[in-house]
């Protein structure tokens, strides 16, 4: 008799379970290495689009999952059986652009803010992001699948409501959490109503246990000040012994020469890790911040220059100048502006750039040393 042949969805799937680790560990770094490269502007059209194409796509596939009524959509232990392959495959795209989601906010939120404040806000994106890829199970299971799309409608409205409302503050905040949990109602309205399984009993309350507690801890965050303060961001700055004015944006800085790499991605880095620098200068001169802060069109928005210096007596940072600057949106570079501070003290100094709600988009740290003689300065047009 004839040998049979296998199906070629089912040499597909074999084939598919095989490589599965790999081609998970190749999919997370090269999907984040890709979103590094090409997601330039916060709100360039095209960027969001993908971020709502993919939402879009793991909400059916989370509705077509459940809506099968297997036991692969309900909490509890994995079903020993094996699943069909249409779930076999929805879970594999679930999986798949859920990935991408986590990749893209991992890139915009770590470009926004700074890593002393911004540490507990981005753990928590890249525990998703690396359980997603690893916890093939837990996937299949309603809680989990609900708490990560909660987690991603929220990230994204967190910074599309600014810039769809033209502003910032704690009211655009909370009204991002009011359309988060109205949009993820109405996908568990959707299910309650049409899955044969629905979610009831143990499986209901832990669904609704993971959605409080994601609501929890976000907006803890945010209002302990540790959320990058995504749609803006810190493109340039830099600690100034002078500071000129040539024209709108257009800056002549001397500043103490320092060897450059040259790469956008080593200044960044430095910026975002807040790398600790030695300003030398002669006692009675002042300094001067120069920051370019990018916030997308027509969001006009201002912030804070703080002066903060460690007193060793009282050891903790002390305020000596906050102040207020206009930032108006639209320029790809970042909107230029600055502070000039004089009667500094010796040792450290930090400048935090903030918004007025304190979220932090950058830092400077610097330590202050008195001498007689000016160090050597370069000078710098900027814009």
């Amino acid at each position: 008799m004839p040998q049979r042949r296998t199906p070629v969805k089912q040499l597909a799937q074999t084939w598919y379970l095989r490589l599965e680790r790999p081609i998970s560990s190749l999919s997370l770094i090269g999907g984040f290495v890709f979103d590094a490269l090409t997601l330039h502007r916060v709100d360039r059209f095209w960027d969001n689009f993908w971020v709502a194409l993919h939402l879009g796509i793991v909400t059916v596939s989370i509705v077509w999952i459940n809506l099968l009524g297997d036991q692969l959509a309900e909490d509890g232990p994995a079903p020993k059986s094996n699943p069909s392959p249409l779930q076999f495959w929805l879970v594999n795209v679930l999986q798949f652009f859920f990935g991408g989601l986590l990749s893209v906010y991992l890139v915009l939120y770590f470009r926004s803010g700074t890593f002393a404040t911004s540490w507990p806000f981005l753990l928590i994106l890249a525990l998703a992001f690396v359980a997603n890829q690893f916890l093939k199970r837990r996937i299949t299971r309603l809680s989990f699948q609900m708490a990560l799309l909660f987690l991603t409608i929220y990230c994204f409205a967190i910074y599309l409501m600014p810039m769809l409302l033209h502003h910032l503050g704690t009211r655009i905040f909370l009204l991002s959490g009011v359309v988060s949990v109205a949009a993820i109602g109405f996908i568990l309205l959707i299910l309650a109503a049409f899955s044969r399984q629905g979610f009831r009993g143990h499986a209901r309350w832990a669904v609704f246990g993971s959605l409080a507690g994601i609501l929890t801890v976000v907006n803890g965050l945010y209002f302990l000040n540790l959320i990058p303060p995504l749609p803006l961001s810190l493109k340039d700055a830099a600690v100034c012994h002078s500071l000129v004015v040539r024209g709108p944006g257009e800056y002549t800085i001397t500043r103490e020469y320092r060897r450059s790499t040259g790469l956008a991605s080593v200044d960044f880095l430095k910026r975002f890790f807040a790398f600790r620098q030695t300003v030398h200068m002669v006692p009675g001169d002042s300094l001067a911040v120069y920051t370019a802060v990018f916030s997308p069109t027509a969001l006009n928005t201002k912030i804070i220059h703080e002066w903060q210096y460690y007193d060793p007596a009282k050891g903790r940072w002390v305020t000596r100048a906050r102040i207020p600057l206009s930032v108006v949106g639209g320029s790809d570079g970042g909107y230029r502006t600055f502070s000039i501070v004089s009667a500094l003290t010796p040792g450290p100094w930090r400048v935090d750039v903030e918004t007025p709600q304190g979220q932090v988009i950058g830092r400077l740290n610097f330590d202050v040393i008195f001498q007689r003689a000016e160090p050597p300065l370069r000078t710098q047009n900027i814009g």
